[in-house]
């Protein structure tokens, strides 16, 4: 992997990551496909919206289809019909968030699955296996990320247990090879909950590694937003400035521009293709509810600005339509218009940035993205 830093801004940074599978711009916001999947879109309209990367999840891919499957498919690019770079996180805020009767220790974790009950371990070493098998482009340390509001003792006892397994991570990484012939690239877990000194000393620790990348966890989990960009401040103010850095987890798009003034690079959430499946839409002057019967003869596309394909065929009365009937259709729809804004924020955000002017587009965004969507024609 090579990460180009093209431009700053202050602390906002316009660059290019590249791998094995291609380019991508940053700062980048990567879809969430868990399974393999992003949900209610096809690969085919991701790449045509601009999408070059993808997350997707050990945990699930490890528990359902498993790695045999995938490995005797040559891969999860090949698995998926994703030909472009795979992003993998290590399943760690799954087992912590999804798994039942889990028991924590320095050996690693064991859980029983939310599927079946069934009982499995993940360590160190078998994390970065099986991340091996399925092949991404760029995986993820095992860490340990808890919830907020956590006390000290145990934010610090899970601080320290990441820094352990991620020095195991990077031993294990350098260890073997890639199985397909592409290069893998492992990033560090930031971790530390809100506490400013455990942060700091995370990221000091995992700086002394070496990592290749670096990412930003345990934050989103509930804490107010001013406090999580604090966090991603210490953490950019501490991590290498050649390296890129990834808030996982985040957001709305009010908090990917606050975040990527504060040196971000790359971001993953749900929050796109969730709201989209439920009618809510992203514009540029905030959000809307497609069920909203005020759009029952509103034949405006949902954003006058948009040019995504939802946009320019198809109108607001018509999505409300689809959702009012149940149509697969509208779940599709709206979730490549929330995708395409997502991949539009994205972009303006660089040229911004290129242009030395990110600071006062912010602002102006900002400002246009939390007004409430005139229900009037």
């Amino acid at each position: 992997m090579q990460f180009i830093i093209e431009h700053t801004d202050g602390k906002a940074r316009a660059g290019t990551i590249r791998t094995d599978h291609g380019e991508i711009s940053t700062p980048a916001f990567i879809p969430v496909g868990t399974h393999g999947s992003v949900k209610a879109i096809e690969p085919r309209e991701l790449r045509e919206i601009g999408y070059r990367m993808i997350l997707a999840n050990t945990y699930h891919l490890y528990l359902r289809p498993g790695r045999e499957v995938i490995q005797e498919a040559g891969g999860l690019h090949r698995f998926i019909g994703w030909h472009s770079t795979i992003l993998t996180d290590s399943g760690g805020y799954q087992v912590f968030s999804l798994a039942n009767l889990k028991t924590i220790s320095e050996h690693g974790v064991e859980f029983r699955s939310h599927l079946d009950g069934s009982l499995y371990l993940f360590t160190p070493e078998n994390v970065i296996d099986t991340q091996r098998v399925l092949g991404a482009d760029i995986i993820m340390v095992l860490d340990d990320c808890v919830p907020y509001p956590c006390d000290r003792r145990e934010a610090e006892k899970a601080h320290e247990l990441t820094i352990q397994w991620a020095g195991r991570c990077k031993n294990r990484f350098a260890a073997n090879e890639s199985l397909y012939g592409h290069e893998q690239t492992l990033f560090g877990i930031v971790q530390g909950s809100v506490y400013d000194d455990l942060r700091r000393n995370s990221a000091e620790r995992l700086v002394d590694m070496g990592f290749d990348g670096y990412a930003i966890g345990g934050l989103s989990v509930g804490e107010p937003a001013e406090v999580m960009y604090a966090m991603a401040d210490l953490c950019t103010s501490i991590l290498p400035r050649e390296k890129p850095r990834y808030l996982m987890g985040v957001g709305t798009p009010v908090d990917l521009l606050e975040s990527i003034e504060r040196g971000v690079d790359m971001f993953d959430c749900v929050l796109p293709t969730r709201n989209g499946r439920n009618a809510t839409v992203f514009t540029q002057n905030g959000s809307l509810s497609l069920r909203n019967a005020a759009f029952k003869n509103d034949f405006t596309p949902i954003d006058l600005d948009c040019q995504c394909y939802a946009c320019r065929n198809f109108s607001r009365a018509y999505l409300r339509h689809l959702f009012q009937a149940k149509e697969i259709l509208a779940l599709q729809l709206s979730t490549i218009h929330n995708l395409h804004f997502y991949r539009y924020l994205m972009e303006q955000a660089a040229g911004a940035i290129l242009e030395d002017r990110f600071s006062s587009w912010k602002t102006t965004m900002l400002q246009r993205m939390q007004s409430t969507v005139s229900l009037e024609h």
